[in-house]
């Protein structure tokens, strides 16, 4: 097994508690399904032009990492979830694309970005 291979499966492995891992994170704006082991949060965006393109630049970020969301959009709202199905629930993957969302959402809006 590469070294590159062992990292993405160490980047897989899912917490034995998500909950730990979610509070950990420090995402105060995003929800847990501890029992899915998924993370959820809702964005609002000014009108549907804007939640479109916020939903294009989390979707580059997530080709990027290999690793892509259930999202829903309903005009200017958009919902985000991420979980990891190949590690059957929450990873760090799952922490640090949530971070890259509340990032992308506070430069498009032109705001400070959640700690």
């Amino acid at each position: 097994m590469t070294l590159l291979m062992i990292r993405l499966c160490e980047n897989q492995k899912q917490m034995s508690d998500p909950t730990t891992l979610f509070q950990r994170s420090g995402l105060v704006h995003w929800s847990l399904d501890a029992q899915r082991g998924a993370i959820t949060r809702d964005y609002v965006l000014p009108d549907f032009l804007q939640a479109f393109a916020f939903m294009g630049r989390v979707a580059e970020a997530a080709q990027t990492h290999d690793h892509h969301p259930e999202w829903r959009n309903v005009y200017n709202k958009v919902t985000i979830t991420w979980t990891t199905h190949d590690a059957g629930g929450l990873t760090e993957k799952d922490i640090r694309l949530a971070r890259v969302c509340d990032e992308l959402h506070a430069a498009q809006l032109g705001i400070t970005p959640p700690l």
